[in-house]
């Protein structure tokens, strides 16, 4: 399992980058592997909102449909287009594979570090 230095993580297994004030969303590696080939991806729109815990996103994989829960609050300004046409794109490089960026960012005190997430995924 691949963890990133950097990034902040939710138990729900996303990753967030703080870039300024936009934060990039993804999932993990742990999250891509337990899921499977993914062969299909479903993103919201610009301008929607996302809240901490709820779907904001769907993968599917060959196993299942799998929400992907925000683990922010905020509102989306931009969508990982390139994820549309290549999911599988999430299976070889998780951290590159970006679904989408937020902007006007709360909602962010339940997020952990590559320490504490690691333990946390060695604890499951």
């Amino acid at each position: 399992m691949n963890v990133v230095e950097g990034l902040m993580y939710s138990k729900d297994h996303e990753w967030v980058k703080f870039e300024g004030d936009i934060a990039i969303i993804g999932i993990t590696d742990y999250a891509q592997s337990e899921l499977g080939d993914l062969v299909f991806v479903n993103l919201p729109e610009v301008d929607d909102e996302v809240k901490v815990g709820e779907a904001f996103a769907d993968v599917e994989s060959v196993k299942a449909v799998s929400d992907i829960l925000a683990p922010i609050s905020g509102v989306v300004c931009e969508i990982n287009e390139e994820l549309l046409d290549a999911p599988g794109s999430i299976n070889e490089s998780a951290f590159d594979a970006w679904f989408v960026k937020v902007k006007d960012i709360t909602d962010k005190d339940n997020l952990m570090d590559a320490a504490a997430y690691t333990a946390y995924v060695e604890s499951l």
